[in-house]
């Protein structure tokens, strides 16, 4: 029985990518007899608005789709994401960053990023001294926990072995294929963040797991991230879900469709006449199945 989950950010209309995401996972759960789950991932506070939630309800029922209640909203939960983190900090793999992004930049290497094209942090701040951090914070500056990529890795292999270092990625209707994962790649990661308690990377690990996902459908853009959740994993001692990454769909630009690009909300083709069916059709699905 699979357990899957759509978990958008109100920071604005969900478009035909979201779609494809949300009638996958619901079809993968109604056809093995299993749960579908929304989550609403709202810990950015100064990005999410209520309007946005409202449509993701509206428009997900709109297209035929059912939820499990209550539905999980992020920003109600913030202690429980403070707990994980304090168990990564007794692992001594966390440790607080003052730097600002103009200062990252500047001392990155050149052409150094991550996986998502951001300068990828050179490591300043990794081993400030006790007494330099209590300095800052007794002064009011602002920080952000980041894990220690190197101890991280190394506590995961010796907790869980190098076998450990992979996730199982459903390929077609029945293939599983396993994917090495390489997080050094990310650098540093942020675990919270300035301005809460937790980041993506830790609350959508824990959220999964305490919800018990056991089949992540996502668009591909997200498969790199896949690294991080599964080094958390391992060392918070979750399960393992397995991963559908699904290709993504482009504009008429041929850029991925996004909510920072203007991409044509699923609101705004309702209110021109589209149907579900519609939809349906444009993101390559036949009415009543999935991808």
């Amino acid at each position: 029985m699979a357990t899957t989950r759509f978990a958008p950010s109100p920071t604005g209309g969900l478009h035909l990518g979201h779609a494809l995401s949300a009638l996958t996972g619901h079809e993968i759960a109604r056809r093995h007899d299993g749960r579908f789950l929304l989550r609403i991932e709202d810990i950015d506070a100064t990005r999410c608005r209520h309007e946005f939630e409202t449509e993701i309800y509206d428009v997900l029922t709109w297209l035929g789709l059912n939820w499990e209640a209550p539905v999980l909203r992020q920003s109600e939960h913030m202690a429980v994401y403070a707990a994980a983190a304090r168990r990564l900090d007794a692992l001594g793999l966390l440790y607080p960053c003052f730097a600002t992004r103009a200062e990252i930049q500047a001392a990155a290497r050149p052409g150094a990023t991550d996986p998502d094209g951001a300068p990828l942090y050179p490591g300043l701040q990794r081993n400030l001294p006790r007494d330099e951090i209590a300095k800052r914070k007794a002064a009011g500056q602002s920080f952000a926990i980041r894990l220690d990529m190197h101890r991280a890795i190394a506590a995961a292999h010796a907790k869980a072995g190098a076998a450990a270092f992979g996730f199982d990625e459903l390929d077609g209707e029945t293939g599983v294929r396993r994917v090495p994962i390489d997080p050094a790649r990310w650098g540093d990661v942020i675990i919270q963040r300035k301005e809460v308690p937790t980041s993506y990377h830790l609350s959508v690990v824990v959220d999964d797991a305490r919800q018990g996902v056991t089949l992540v459908t996502r668009g591909a853009d997200l498969r790199p991230a896949t690294d991080v959740h599964r080094l958390l994993q391992i060392l918070l001692d979750l399960p393992e879900p397995m991963y559908l990454h699904h290709p993504l769909l482009t504009g008429p630009d041929g850029r991925k469709l996004a909510k920072t690009s203007a991409a044509t909300s699923l609101a705004e083709m309702r209110s021109a006449g589209l149907s579900p069916a519609d939809i349906r059709r444009l993101i390559g699905l036949e009415t009543g199945t999935a991808a």
